[in-house]
């Protein structure tokens, strides 16, 4: 599932494509099509993410709420000038058509047009995003810090910090050296804090880069001597789907295991299992 530096870069590009101008709106597929015919034709105000959720926004408070899901994908065109869209291909929900460009939106699992009132509900029941400079982690951290399961599981909980997946999740809890089966009861402020800095910076640059890179200068190909990763998720990472593989910082082999119906990837050696300490 795209995690929330995708849709953020998405936003910045949709916006840039089509916002300000009269956009052709259809459903090849036919399952939006009511919808696409209300909306054809209207200026595209902008496009906005939250967490993994998209928002086109139409004039007369209406929006276009789009979540990927595992599948789904949202392809950008450029057109030239006087250059027609071509023909759609495959099962396309949602096509925008602008003087400059092109998008289809296939295998979402979500499109629907919705009001003012139904976005501000889907936002009010999301947790921090760490792209959004209205984010408030200390919301987030009142959640945490009294919860009795793990700071890998409680990062992938939507609705207390938004836009973190697997990789964002793995790598920093890597960095911060943190055990990801400690609960959250035992985290200190300060280590929250760490985590949701690295968290805005790590986010942020994988909106300017377009993927997710998060090695320290001194553990790149080049710095180390060593083959670059290839992968379909693409940039360079310390512990994610590196199952057995040797640790860039300590040389142990990268661990795996399930957590929340999903694979986890930690050092076994840099990030020690936390034990509670009895109180004498």
């Amino acid at each position: 599932m795209p995690e929330g530096h995708t849709l953020r870069r998405l936003a910045l590009d949709l916006t840039a494509a089509f916002a300000g101008e009269p956009v052709r709106v259809g459903s090849p597929q036919g399952r939006f099509a009511a919808e696409a015919a209300d909306l054809d034709g209207e200026v595209l105000v902008a496009a906005e993410s939250a967490g993994k959720h998209l928002f086109l926004a139409f004039p007369g408070e209406r929006f276009v709420h789009i979540h990927l899901g595992l599948i789904g994908a949202f392809d950008i065109l450029p057109l030239a000038a006087g250059e027609e869209a071509p023909a759609p291909r495959g099962a396309v929900r949602l096509r925008l058509v602008g003087r400059r460009a092109v998008a289809d939106l296939r295998g979402a699992t979500q499109c629907a047009l919705i009001g003012a009132e139904r976005r501000d509900a889907v936002l009010a029941g999301l947790g921090a995003d760490p792209l959004r400079p209205d984010a408030d982690p200390d919301r987030a951290w009142e959640r945490i810090r009294t919860s009795k399961r793990s700071i890998g599981e409680l990062l992938m909980d939507q609705a207390i910090v938004a836009g973190v997946g697997n990789v964002y999740r793995a790598e920093v809890l890597f960095r911060q050296r943190l055990d990801p089966f400690r609960p959250g009861t035992s985290l200190r402020k300060g280590q929250w804090q760490a985590i949701w800095d690295d968290l805005v910076e790590l986010m942020a640059d994988g909106v300017r880069v377009n993927r997710i890179d998060t090695v320290r200068p001194e553990h790149t190909p080049e710095a180390m001597g060593r083959e670059a990763r290839v992968d379909d998720h693409g940039g360079e990472v310390y512990v994610y789907r590196r199952t057995g593989q040797p640790c860039f910082v300590c040389g142990a082999a990268v661990r795996t295991e399930p957590m929340a119906s999903r694979n986890l990837f930690w050092c076994p050696r840099c990030q020690r299992r936390w034990r509670l300490r009895a109180v004498r």
